[in-house]
């Protein structure tokens, strides 16, 4: 336990302490914890989590959908709210969104701002759709090994085609799970954004992981990034790995990966999720065996997540890496996954109030969510052997 001393005596506030000498509990005790990749706290208030709850209820996700729905413009064969028509896909199948956010260019460049503070610049790119398997009524969690395979094998072929296109500077490959996190067909798919400019998020996370890499000192014989300089997500996940059980934040690794509820995770059942054996750029640069191990472990995160609340449970996933192919930089392959549920199937957190005018907050500490998440079976609660 840390101790917690007063800062004077005799003290001067209004409400003196009980005691000039305390226990810090981290699961009592308000704090702040770090994020190193966004160089920003988050606030911890676990006392909170005993709140009563009278606020907005979500309904429950459908656990009965149809394998088959002639209305779903994703299912093989129908035709497009766009107007195409799938074919008649066996596994995966991918197309150009037909809404899509950005438009091949580049574009034309807005004009001259009148002032510095509305600047504005073009952007060009593509947006692709990646369907996961021809059932409607399927998830990531409910997929089989090698189905999850081809959607890794997938990713891969549109990172390294996008990545080629001129003018192309940074390639997201994403997915929206659940409605209540903005997802507006229940058919399991996918997106990737590909944009001339690296977005902001990313833009933070590489500007982070350079300048660990240039100004601290290896600490412990995790993997080296390049140049043989320290690797802020190697060393952080040696950290974890070498951390005690009972109270880490690891929820299950395998021999190549390892998916743990950061230290400084914002949703309440986050996860980040990374390899760790050796420093990887991006997802071209896995091997076979790398490729089924991490088939083996988005299927026990995504199966875990559903087993929670029982429920087809809501994130969204991202995939951070090298922002295109072949670029030697600091970037360290991982995923970041974002669910919204904080106590049931129907109560989610919503970031409002404190967390959008001030910092992150969060009642569950990333310890007790971890140890929630790892304590589940690895058996889909709808499968027949869970029945």
């Amino acid at each position: 336990m840390v101790k917690m001393r007063c800062h004077s005596e005799p003290c001067a506030s209004r409400n003196p302490c009980l005691s000039t000498t305390m226990d810090f509990d981290p699961t009592s005790h308000p704090h702040r914890r770090f994020n190193p990749l966004l160089n920003e706290y988050i606030l911890v208030s676990p006392h909170r989590a005993k709140r009563p709850w009278l606020g907005q209820t979500e309904a429950l996700p459908p656990t009965n959908l149809r394998e088959y729905d002639p209305q779903c413009y994703l299912c093989p064969g129908n035709t497009r709210s766009g107007g195409h028509a799938n074919p008649t896909y066996d596994h995966t199948y991918t197309f150009e969104n037909d809404f899509a956010a950005l438009l091949p260019g580049p574009g034309p460049a807005p004009p001259i701002a009148a002032h510095p503070l509305l600047k504005s610049e073009p952007v060009h790119g593509g947006c692709d759709v990646l369907l996961f398997h021809p059932r409607h009524d399927l998830t990531l969690s409910r997929l089989s090994l090698s189905d999850i395979g081809h959607i890794i094998e997938e990713w891969i072929a549109i990172y390294v085609r996008r990545s080629a296109q001129e003018g192309i500077k940074y390639v997201q490959i994403f997915e929206n799970k659940g409605a209540m996190m903005g997802c507006s067909n229940p058919h399991p798919h996918g997106q990737v954004w590909s944009l001339s400019e690296v977005p902001s998020i990313p833009a933070t996370e590489l500007a982070s992981l350079a300048n660990y890499a240039e100004t601290e000192t290896a600490s412990s014989d995790a993997p080296r990034g390049p140049g043989g300089k320290p690797c802020m997500l190697c060393e952080y996940a040696h950290v974890e790995l070498n951390s005690a059980e009972e109270d880490g934040r690891v929820v299950v690794k395998n021999e190549h990966w390892v998916a743990v509820v950061p230290w400084w995770a914002t949703w309440p059942f986050e996860i980040l999720m990374l390899p760790y054996k050796r420093h990887i750029s991006s997802i071209n640069d896995l091997t076979s065996e790398e490729k089924t191990a991490w088939a083996d472990i988005l299927s026990k995160v995504t199966i875990r997540y559903d087993n929670l609340f029982s429920c087809m449970f809501a994130y969204s996933m991202g995939i951070h890496q090298s922002p295109t192919l072949g670029e030697d930089g600091v970037a360290h392959l991982h995923l970041h996954f974002s669910p919204p549920l904080l106590r049931s199937a129907t109560v989610r957190k919503f970031l409002v109030g404190f967390e959008l005018m001030a910092q992150a907050q969060r009642d569950l500490t990333a310890e007790q969510a971890a140890a929630r998440l790892r304590a589940l079976p690895e058996v889909h609660f709808m499968s027949s052997a869970a029945q």
